[in-house]
């Protein structure tokens, strides 16, 4: 038997069929993450499948890589639960190293990821959260330590829920030190359950608020995030609240609303289609404020069968909605092609209708190397960004256009738009951010 042969790395398949690109441990590891809502089911992979692959791939990558992973899903891809799960590998790999506890002080954003990313180190670790004191590393507790000062009392308050860890318990663990006199106070109350009860829409409602009063209230004060106003746009006309006032604040777009992904707007649009003129008002100006791409873009969407997938199990919005509303925000001068069994050019409509007219076509095949083999044959293209969860029938040409993007919207395992391609992780309006620096750093 011969040792002295040559390694051969096995063929990837996408789930349709073509031949996959090959990837290293980094890049597969980006892409299982950056479209990921952890531990939910996705077309062709279960959740559990997806969030074991991230947990192998990342016990392979650089330290310095897995850490700006992390940092790259929480503030370019604003996900929120796939970064902690990062930062357990991370925690896991990095024992001694400062690079730990930098990173969990800069991803943990919110009081409530202090706690979850307890109960998620626990799930990793195949512990219950109530046992998960062993598995703390020194550098971990220093970065929920630091992570900790961050907070004031209305954001403890507000995120001090009920479950297996509470933030008193993540204090106690990770033995927090307070900035001040004040702060110290402040842990304290939290440790007492003694905090002051924050002025939020679920406390009101909880308590037997009156549901129109709350609202407006609220609105009135500038006190409801815009993520909070968008979820419940149904609500608050059931509520009988004050039409103008819901709109004002819908078209204002305060509290947080950098923070909100294109697709929430799609979401809110279908809940209260009475609220959809201002909606798109809204959704238009956070266009305007999109970078312009010079020349002639072609941007190429993905409506095969396999984009009719909830992004949740709590959500009724699909992958389909998530590329078309990614789409629909491309500022610029824009051809607009649907693929499925064949392309289909549509009017370059921005906003909730260029999001409709996309998700209207929505049916068939992946045929992307027949789309992008069409689109190859167009004249004065500067530049070309496909939509897509990769997954071809087709054998994938090399684009023709010197630019070319491959924007991504699922976790699958293997994809085709490496190469030649400049690839692209994730539904986050940042995607589109990337395209303009990249290039701008091209010049």
């Amino acid at each position: 038997m011969r040792l002295n042969t040559k390694v051969r790395t096995p063929q990837g398949f996408t789930h349709e069929g073509a031949v996959a690109a090959p990837m290293n441990a980094e890049q597969a590891l980006r892409r299982s993450v950056m479209s990921c809502l952890l531990w939910e089911n996705e077309f062709y992979e279960d959740g559990q499948e997806i969030s074991e692959r991230i947990c192998k791939l990342a016990g392979t990558v650089a330290i310095d890589k897995l850490a700006g992973l992390a940092i790259d899903a929480r503030e370019r891809g604003n996900l929120r639960h796939v970064p902690l799960l990062l930062l357990s590998a991370l925690a896991k790999r990095g024992a001694g190293n400062k690079v730990v506890a930098d990173t969990i002080a800069r991803v943990i954003q919110r009081a409530d990821e202090l706690s979850e990313l307890l109960a998620v180190h626990a799930k990793a670790n195949g512990v219950t959260p109530d046992k998960i004191k062993p598995k703390l590393s020194a550098q971990m507790k220093k970065g929920l330590a630091r992570a900790f000062t961050k907070f004031d009392e209305y954001q403890l308050a507000k995120y001090d829920r009920d479950g297996a860890v509470r933030l008193r318990d993540a204090l106690f663990l990770v033995h927090a030190k307070p900035k001040d006199d004040a702060q110290a106070a402040l842990w304290k109350r939290l440790v007492a359950n003694e905090l002051t009860v924050p002025d939020t829409w679920e406390v009101g409602l909880s308590g037997g608020a009156d549901k129109k009063e709350t609202f407006e209230r609220l609105l009135r004060e500038g006190k409801l995030g815009y993520l909070a106003l968008l979820r419940n746009l149904r609500n608050m006309l059931e509520a009988g609240c004050d039409e103008t006032l819901v709109r004002d604040a819908i078209v204002a777009r305060k509290g947080g609303a950098q923070r909100v992904l294109p697709f929430r707007y799609v979401a809110a649009a279908r809940a209260a289609p009475q609220f959809e003129p201002a909606i798109d008002q809204a959704l238009s100006e956070a266009i305007a404020e999109m970078p312009v791409l010079s020349g002639k873009t072609v941007v190429l969407v993905d409506v095969s069968g396999s984009m009719s997938d909830p992004l949740s199990s709590k959500s009724d919005l699909r992958r389909v909605d998530a590329a078309a509303a990614l789409a629909s925000i491309i500022n610029g001068d824009l051809r607009v092609l649907v693929f499925a069994n064949n392309v289909t050019e549509l009017a370059p409509r921005r906003g909730i209708a260029g999001v409709d007219n996309i998700v209207r076509h929505l049916g068939g095949g992946t045929h992307l190397g027949a789309a992008v083999a069409h689109v190859n044959g167009l004249k004065k293209i500067d530049r070309l960004i496909v939509i897509t969860d990769e997954q071809s029938h087709d054998l994938v040409p090399d684009p023709t256009v010197e630019r070319a993007y491959m924007i991504n919207v699922a976790s699958a395992r293997h994809g085709v738009g490496y190469g030649r391609w400049v690839h692209i992780d994730g539904f986050s309006e940042n995607v589109l951010r990337f395209i303009q620096e990249h290039e701008g750093n091209d010049r």
